[in-house]
């Protein structure tokens, strides 16, 4: 029997209670199909830097380099400065273990209706890569003088030739096992130096893949064309920060970023990937069970693929597609499921299908 040993982070706010939910599905799913999931549960975010000082011990990197995988809840806590979980805590984590694939699926799940008034099912069906090392995000600037009237803020994004390669790769692959199809998004009309390079080295990768039809677009319309025409996307290659906002977009025309799952993927499995739900930690709502675990249970789905459990992957995904079609929804979706009951919902449906 195999044996993955994951990381279990459940994080601030809602983390605690939509991990452990998500948890419970991932160990009926091992159970069903045969494999063993160890876990160690890390009590490290926004909370823990409010005792401790910082967002993990000095050694945790080290510690959670020693898993298969990283399941993750969220970071943040009112109390603490917003800038610091992502620095402290996500990024870190990223960058250690070069996560530099960001995937985030978009799909319209059954018996829910989309915000957009005319758009169903096979209308939404779409991936967004976000380069996820790279881009705006480097953190690579400063402040100067910020009281005076001279004061300025400098903000530096870094493409490398390298980075950009290996998530243009990654995007035509992924296209050639769905409707090979790859949309670049970008704003390279304004954006001339960093994003014109982007551009270029993202067509010289789309000429080895002949299979699949390349085309670019500007982040005005492909915001547009999600809202209006989101049909026309297969698979969206885009940078950290466009990335970062249209898979937000992406969420909320699935009807909720409760919906939405991730994975921060070190495709070549040197190091453990961290899978996550897309919404935030939600402190309005924590402790009161109704926050939606379907992100969480859907990235966990992401996990058992990305460690070659792909069947268990994808009983858990019916089983979150026989909840939503049966009504079973949150109150973010206008429903009053308590977010233990999903999870249990979920099992229910695996277990009642033969493998």
């Amino acid at each position: 029997m195999k044996n993955y040993k994951i990381a279990v982070v459940p994080g601030d706010g809602i983390g605690k209670e939509i991990v452990p939910a998500g948890w419970k599905v991932l160990k009926a799913a091992a159970q069903k199909h045969k494999f063993s999931l160890q876990s160690d549960s890390y009590p490290w975010g926004a909370g823990y830097y409010k005792e401790h000082g910082h967002f993990l011990p000095d050694d945790g990197l080290d510690i959670l380099k020693t898993y298969d995988a990283i399941y993750f809840g969220a970071v943040g806590d009112p109390e603490v400065d917003d800038t610091l979980p992502a620095m402290l805590y996500t990024f870190k984590v990223r960058t250690t273990f070069k996560q530099y694939v960001n995937y985030r699926p978009v799909k319209l799940l059954p018996g829910i209706p989309s915000p957009l008034r005319y758009k169903g099912e096979k209308d939404i069906d779409f991936v967004v890569i976000r380069e996820n090392n790279e881009g705006e995000f480097v953190q690579n600037g400063k402040i100067i003088h910020p009281e005076s009237p001279y004061g300025l803020a400098t903000d530096t994004s870094v493409f490398t030739r390298a980075g950009i390669e290996r998530i243009a790769h990654y995007s035509f692959k992924l296209a050639q096992t769905r409707r090979k199809k790859v949309t670049n998004v970008t704003k390279s009309n304004t954006l001339i130096n960093s994003l014109a390079y982007w551009d270029r080295v993202i067509e010289e990768v789309a000429q080895q893949y002949p299979d699949v039809t390349y085309n670019k677009m500007y982040v005005d319309n492909a915001s547009a064309s999600f809202v209006l025409k989101p049909e026309v996307f297969d698979v969206i290659v885009t940078t950290n920060m466009i990335g970062d906002i249209l898979s937000d977009l992406g969420g909320a025309i699935m009807g909720s970023l409760g919906l939405g799952p991730s994975g921060n993927i070190n495709p070549e499995k040197d190091f453990p990937s961290m899978f996550e739900p897309i919404h935030g930690s939600a402190p309005d709502i924590a402790g009161k069970n109704i926050a939606n675990p379907i992100g969480a249970i859907w990235s966990g789905a992401l996990m058992l693929n990305h460690l070659g459990e792909s069947a268990a992957a994808q009983d858990i995904f019916k089983g979150i597609e026989a909840t939503t079609q049966a009504g079973m929804l949150t109150t973010d979706l206008g429903g009053s499921a308590k977010t233990d009951q999903i999870a249990d919902y979920v099992i229910e449906h695996m277990q009642a299908v033969s493998v």
